[in-house]
């Protein structure tokens, strides 16, 4: 019978203890704490509003839940409540108030709020922290507000230091007199610093040693503070705090003193042994006068362990600047004493930014920030791939005597020395076996590095980080750059942001597979000018064949783009329109020249400051020329629409523009022979090469080798003549660009685009041979078009009726030979004869 029960009672307890397991899993659910959490956390919002509330209208609601219970104040309804949160909410905060802490009683519901993102593990404050710090800011805060506030404002509604303080403060007068209180609020004052921030502790120490301000900065050889010990159960017992702090001043400033010593001769000895051992780690490229980055100053280098002589290498991320709007301070006017004693105002410079003086440059915080905080080396990462590298090595017979490695962000470059006898050839037909043996896509070899008496092998990273435009804008090094038109592309292997000047590129080729960050790297040339130059000194002429690329830039129109006159839309999207733009930018080149010819100077740089110094008569037709940067992002798809008529313009400016402040950009996805012709390479020095899929196409970018081995995802080489540098392109994402856009737009702009010249075509040249007996069945309605407008225009005739340039440049011929307009004025619209429509009529009536 005793087996039977058993048996019977067995199938009844498993449901209870799964029902026990149950209950206790849903009481350790996380989505059971985060709601627990959330609930907490809104309780304590709302009596937080409560208590906000009452300040402001807990005059008029005092009389209403005075002596009143809480139900009460809630069956009387809400009607006649003033408080933000109701008549519950009036009665809690009369009673915190007034009957409790006065002032201070917000702690509570302050705590009950990190009760609930405790909860939540949303936040990290130690709970022993937070219960301290309310507990004694309720007691301390109400007898102080009790003290200055309730003396100082009495006839309020609000006892500021409530029930509570008011009665402690009474006591305490009583006793210990007003000193004594005095006294009590500044010990409350000083626990509650120091609770706060433990480093407050270590200024008030030195201000006791030394006799100088707390406030002053900490000299960068004082010990960091420790993180804060509120609970250390590990430790071991130490002495009594006042005899700590006793030994502690006494030891602090000899010690100090002597660390200060001796870090000075640790970094002396650490410079010599780095000039010893790599007196060229810190100049990873050589460059000549016309260098394309920006003097840096020595990098920065975190030891790791170094084994078997093997030194890895970390650069430091760059200095973060603080964006600084480059808006010029106004200078005061020079003034000169006439021989008679009067004083004279010499006349201001001119001002190209006088238009928009309220630009404002975008902010740093329209850029995401992608990765922060140090980089993390696997070591066992670094030291499996040196040891991969010797063994390859060696297998054929190379022996090596050092090897170095220098940690970037998405590459790492091992430095190897080798034997004496080994030839450099032998290790670079190795590229594919190294390769191989570390099981990475992208290893390519330098033999020998430029420079240095080394050879590199450049190693792709197995956790690459994105380098984020964030990063690179708000670097020093580009802020305080003063190039002209400074293009911040993203960091180099040794972690250095890499920029260049495009005027002394003058012109950039950009080439890469489908994919490969092309677009990306456009985006960010554009954003790092936009950055960096005000709306008078740069205007940009964007040349779209796909229409989606630059279609967020639109938003800039009236302060960046250049357009043709009468042009609805600022980004050219429409090939023939970009045969016109073309000539029409050969034909501003040609009259920029003309004004650098009168004005005796060989540059646009000289010409503006000239003109800036008022030394060019504006009656004259001399003018502010800003910078003109074209970019192109689909070239390939323009050479095979247009061929000859593309490329001669493109070739032209190429050739001829760098000296008036006109520079192309050019991208293309098909890096061919036919589409990167040798006209094209032989103007376009400077080039961008992203991962391509054969070394034909590497040789086609480049003159060389090395695209094919790229990795992809931003991994770019960058080529000036001969140097050729290894870049992580910055990464800026489409809603970034358009939240810049954005912010860039909504402010006032000009009136309208710059305005580029109208180009003279041959139809418009020979107008006066035009037949007006073979008229276009539009030349009746034009004619009333231009009448009206008073504005004769072809690419408004172009408009009103959807016709193209040809059949728009006829009419306008035409409308020239009968004598409705008259003859071309350059840039300028031509001048309409017929002042009404009736005198147009009878002319039209005459030519039937």
């Amino acid at each position: 019978m005793a087996k039977r029960k058993r048996k019977r009672q067995s199938p009844r307890q498993k449901p209870k203890q799964g029902q026990k397991k149950k209950i206790v899993s849903f009481l350790k659910n996380e989505r059971v704490h985060f709601i627990w959490g959330v609930i907490v956390a809104f309780i304590g919002i709302f009596m937080l509003l409560a208590i906000i509330s009452f300040f402001f209208t807990g005059a008029a609601d005092q009389s209403k839940v005075i002596n009143k219970t809480y139900m009460e104040v809630v069956r009387s309804g809400t009607s006649d409540i003033d408080n933000w949160t109701g008549a519950g909410g009036a009665y809690m905060a009369e009673r915190l108030v007034n009957d409790w802490f006065g002032l201070f009683s917000a702690l509570i519901p302050i705590f009950l709020i990190y009760i609930g993102l405790k909860i939540m593990n949303a936040t990290s404050l130690s709970f022993l922290k937070a219960l301290f710090i309310t507990a004694f800011g309720l007691i301390g805060g109400s007898v102080s507000s009790a003290f200055i506030l309730d003396r100082l404002f009495p006839n309020t509604h609000v006892k500021w230091g409530g029930a509570h303080g008011i009665q402690i403060e009474r006591i305490l007068e009583n006793s210990i007199g007003w000193p004594g209180i005095i006294l009590l609020i500044l010990l409350f004052i000083t626990i509650i610093v120091v609770t706060l921030r433990k480093s407050s502790m270590y200024k008030i120490q030195e201000t006791l040693i030394n006799g100088t301000s707390s406030f002053a900065p900490q000299n960068e050889t004082s010990p960091a503070p420790e993180e804060d010990d509120w609970y250390e159960p590990e430790k071991e017992k130490k002495p009594g705090l006042l005899k700590r702090f006793f030994t502690w001043m006494k030891k602090i400033k000899p010690l100090r003193e002597e660390q200060h010593e001796q870090e000075i001769a640790e970094d002396e000895e650490t410079d010599q042994i780095v000039q010893r051992k790599t007196p060229t780690a810190n100049t990873t490229h050589n460059f000549t006068e016309s260098t394309t980055i920006s003097p840096k100053p020595p990098v920065t280098k975190r030891p790791f362990p170094v084994e078997n002589d093997f030194e890895v290498i970390v650069p430091e991320d760059d200095e973060t600047a603080i964006h600084i709007p480059h808006a010029e301070e106004n200078k005061p006017k020079e003034e000169t004493k006439s021989p008679e004693g009067m004083t004279q105002e010499l006349e201001e410079d001119y001002d190209p930014r006088k238009d928009l003086s309220s630009f404002r440059f975008p902010t740093m915080n329209l850029l995401k920030i992608y990765n922060t905080g140090d980089r993390a080396v696997d070591m066992d990462e670094q030291n499996e791939n040196k040891e991969k590298i010797i063994h390859t090595l060696r297998n054929y017979g190379i022996e090596i005597t050092s090897i170095k490695a220098t940690v970037g962000p998405t590459i790492t470059l091992y430095e190897i020395v080798p034997q004496a006898g080994v030839r450099i050839s032998k290790i670079r037909n190795l590229e594919d076996d190294i390769a191989l043996s570390l099981s990475a896509l992208g290893i390519r070899i330098i033999a020998p590095m430029p420079g240095k008496g080394t050879i590199g092998i450049e190693v792709p990273n197995k956790d690459p980080q994105i380098v984020s435009m964030q990063s690179v804008i708000s670097s020093k090094r580009f802020q305080e750059c003063d190039y002209e038109l400074p293009v911040a592309l993203g960091k180099t292997i040794t972690n250095e942001v890499f920029i260049f000047d495009l005027t002394k590129m003058p012109h950039l080729l950009v080439a890469g597979a489908t994919g490969q960050g092309k677009s990306v790297g456009l985006n960010a040339i554009i954003t790092s000018l936009l950055y960096k130059k005000h709306p008078s000194e740069m205007k940009m002429v964007l040349i779209d064949p796909k229409m989606v690329e630059f279609n967020i830039y639109s938003a800039v129109e009236k302060h960046y783009l250049a357009k043709l006159p009468d042009e609805e839309k600022a980004i050219i999207t429409d090939v023939t329109k970009v045969t016109q733009t073309l000539n029409s930018l050969t034909k501003e080149m040609d009259d920029r020249y003309e004004l650098l010819m009168k004005a005796h100077v060989r540059t646009v740089k000289e010409y503006n400051e000239k003109f800036v110094k008022r030394r060019l008569n504006p009656e004259k037709g001399h003018r502010y020329m800003p910078y003109i940067v074209v970019v192109i992002d689909e070239f390939g798809d323009l050479i095979m629409t247009a061929g000859k008529e593309i490329e001669m313009p493109i070739a032209r400016i190429a050739q001829k523009a760098r000296a008036v402040g006109m520079h192309m950009v050019i991208a293309t996805q098909r890096p061919t022979t036919n589409i990167i012709t040798g006209t094209i390479k032989a103007n376009f020095p400077a080039r961008m090469a992203f991962r391509v899929t054969s070394q034909i196409d590497s040789r086609t970018i480049l003159d060389m080798s090395g695209a094919n081995q790229l990795i992809g995802r931003g991994d770019m080489l960058f080529s000036q003549g001969s140097s050729l540098i290894r870049i992580q392109c910055a990464f800026v994402d489409t809603p970034e660009v358009e939240e810049i856009s954005q912010y860039i737009g909504k402010q006032r702009g000009y009136d309208a685009a710059f305005a580029l010249p109208e180009v003279i075509s041959d139809m418009e040249a020979g107008a006066g041979a035009t037949d007006l007996g073979d008229r276009d069945p539009l030349f009746d309605e034009a004619a009333r078009l231009i009448v009206v407008h008073q504005q004769g225009s072809t690419s408004l005739i172009q408009r009103k009726f959807s016709i193209g340039y040809n059949r728009a440049g006829r009419l306008m011929d035409q409308l020239e030979a009968a004598g409705i307009v008259g003859a071309v004025q350059g840039s300028k619209p031509r001048e309409v004869f017929i002042a009404d429509e009736y005198s147009l009529e009878k002319l039209l009536d005459s030519l039937r």
